[in-house]
């Protein structure tokens, strides 16, 4: 059973490196305005605590070796994605067969798999839609006849195991 104060603990911990985040993030908007610094604190006091509201700390062993894999995976997917799709949009001969592509994620609902997904946008000639039937996402993809089912379930194996989360099918 855990103690009140571990719990307390946490959550300070949790709120800290949250509150440092938000400061951060503060920072690179405002460009490190010196006059604005008492306005960032506050914003990122405040955001912090409501961050803890909408998603409570948890004890998650994030894996700091897999992070940077999926790091480099991910800078690299897109690069070659980003040139992929600069080729086609530019190239009248290369192929266009744009569509939908239906991805069963193995994560269950909830905010790691709201995470991965938010992360899956950002990769150039893909885009997550949408519920699909069932537990599917529907995701528009520029080349329907690319293998973007099996690239997407490489990438959520990877951020799983950076979020060092338990899949449904383990």
């Amino acid at each position: 059973m855990q103690d009140k104060s571990d719990g307390l603990s946490e959550t300070l911990r949790s709120g800290s490196v949250r509150a440092a985040l938000f400061f951060i993030l503060w920072l690179i908007i405002t460009g490190a305005a010196t006059g604005d610094m008492l306005i960032g604190v506050i914003a990122s006091l405040i955001a912090a605590v409501a961050s803890l509201k909408l998603l409570p700390p948890r004890r998650r062993a994030w894996r700091l070796s897999e992070a940077v894999k999926l790091g480099v995976r991910f800078l690299r997917q897109s690069i070659v994605a980003g040139i992929d799709v600069a080729r086609r949009t530019l190239d009248p001969l290369l192929p266009l067969r744009p569509g939908f592509v239906s991805y069963k994620s193995k994560l269950p609902r909830g905010p790691e798999r709201d995470a991965f997904f938010t992360m899956t946008s950002l990769l150039p000639g893909t885009l997550p839609s949408g519920p699909g039937r069932g537990e599917d996402v529907l995701v528009h993809c520029l080349d329907v006849e690319q293998p973007v089912a099996e690239q997407l379930a490489i990438e959520e194996h990877l951020f799983h195991q950076v979020a060092g989360g338990v899949n449904r099918d383990e």
